[in-house]
């Protein structure tokens, strides 16, 4: 992020601009939306300028801009269309102590005006930092059909009804009654109430809404058990989505991605709860105790796990501990890992005429690596997801081969299934020990026995030995 996203206070400052043209119009338009006292310098401007200095609603100066014009001003804006006269203008402006923006050079320029969704006063910035304005522009676009034309009086009645909501208790109960306001009771209201009524409506409504509140016990502790997927939060589904916005705390595994801790609510607690298999780790114990901890003291959990959280997560004993306090919990499933890893090489779990069935394994459970059927799994044809398998690879390679495992049996490895850094390595049952070795595979990875790529492209093993020879 090369430029952070603020909003600035305008009212009662000065804008300078210099410009009269179309690039100082496109300006202006938006500037005029501010509470800001705003100062144009043009030779010659548009007459729309002219209309609106004769309106007062903007100083008008038919000369160049000169040193000291901007003494004081917030912002400048070089408008004149011109890279000689921006140039100057740009100069004279930072000399008198002003943040500068120079009209379609972002390089010069020290703020960028961002696409605009204006529901004042609910305003929404929209920027790409010079990269894609046409994407910014159709993001724009699509904010403005979705957000109705009412918001803007629900947010202003809203500020003005803030003091009397501190009757509820700071934090949840407060987040919950503006919650309910501007989803359920102050639409109704606004769908309800005649056009000149609606002011009146409205603070009806939140009048009814507070003494609602205030009556309400406040919500008991809860807790989601959430499946954060393999990673890409474009896989997250939307009712996890919910659940990380609502939480007051969250309590996350080691593998969850940052992108996904990101569409946490601000406000909320993050807790690490991270394990690693055969590595540093918090007790299972003291996972309980947290969760059961925050819930108690009336907050809203979500414990966030990597993939499913019923998959290899250890789910049943985190529901016994809350269950056991009488805490109320539900699940939120997500997608699996060995879904995302087999996505990623082209391929599906079970084929007819191939494998009517596929295996979940673990490779090491809390006593070591993890004993399975390994006969049943070494026949012809048979299709096994191994989570946790990297550090138990000669093992399962061991087992495998003596129970008859036919030893060029496709395996194939996949870390960070779905994420922008996933790799794929392919390899056999002969050589996954020495392959994997090599290609030092240092992420969450899933290995799968008995399944190998669909795409035609040069393995990853395939270049580790050319890198050998």
């Amino acid at each position: 992020m090369d430029h952070f996203p603020i909003f600035i206070s305008l009212a009662g400052r000065t804008v300078v601009l210099s410009g009269g043209g179309e690039a100082a119009l496109a300006k202006l338009r938006l500037l005029l939306k501010t509470r800001a006292h705003i100062a144009v310098y043009a030779m010659d401007p548009a007459a729309d300028i002219i209309s609106w200095a004769a309106a007062g609603k903007l100083t008008l100066h038919r000369r160049d801009m000169q040193a000291g014009d901007a003494v004081s001003a917030a912002l400048f804006y070089a408008a004149d269309e011109d890279a000689t006269k921006d140039a100057r203008t740009a100069a004279l402006a930072r000399a008198d102590g002003a943040l500068v923006n120079i009209v379609d050079n972002l390089q010069d320029s020290a703020f960028i005006t961002p696409a605009i969704v204006d529901r004042d006063p609910v305003t929404i910035a929209i920027g790409t930092e010079g990269a894609a304005p046409v994407l910014a522009r159709a993001i724009k676009a699509d904010l403005e059909a979705r957000l109705p034309a009412s918001l803007g009086l629900l947010a202003r009645i809203g500020k003005s009804f803030r003091a009397a909501a501190e009757a509820l208790p700071f934090g949840r109960a407060r987040r919950d009654f503006w919650s309910d306001y501007y989803f359920n009771a102050g639409p109704r209201a606004v769908a309800d109430g005649d056009e000149t009524v609606k002011d009146t409506a409205i603070k009806a409504a939140l009048d009814d809404l507070l003494a609602q509140h205030i009556e309400r016990k406040p919500r008991a502790g809860h807790v989601a058990f959430v499946g954060a997927g393999p990673g890409d939060p474009d896989l997250l589904t939307l009712k996890a989505r919910r659940a990380l916005d609502e939480a007051d705390v969250v309590i996350y595994d080691r593998l969850i991605s940052a992108p996904i801790l990101e569409l946490a609510r601000r406000e909320a607690i993050m807790l690490d709860a991270g394990k690693e298999g055969f590595g540093p780790s918090m007790s299972q114990q003291d996972i309980n105790a947290l969760i059961v901890e925050h819930a108690q003291n009336g907050a809203q959990v979500v414990r966030l796990k990597s993939g499913d959280a019923t998959v290899f997560g250890r789910l049943d004993e985190e529901i016994d501990a809350v269950a056991e306090h009488g805490i109320t919990w539900h699940i939120v499933p997500g997608i699996t890992s060995a879904s995302a890893a087999v996505a990623a090489i082209g391929q599906s779990l079970t084929k007819r005429e191939r494998n009517s069935s596929v295996r979940f394994l673990t490779g090491h459970d809390m006593k070591g690596f993890a004993d399975h059927d390994w006969k049943a799994l070494a026949r012809s044809g048979e299709v096994a997801a191994i989570y946790m398998g990297k550090k138990s690879a000669r093992f399962i390679q061991g087992r495998l081969l003596m129970h008859g495992a036919d030893r060029h049996t496709p395996m194939t490895i996949v870390e960070n299934a779905s994420r922008p850094e996933q790799r794929v390595l392919s390899t056999t049952l002969d050589r996954l020990p020495a392959d994997l070795g090599a290609a030092q595979m240092n992420g969450p990875a899933l290995t799968f026995y008995g399944l190998a790529p669909r795409a035609a492209a040069q393995s990853l093993s395939d270049l580790i030995r050319q890198e050998q020879a």
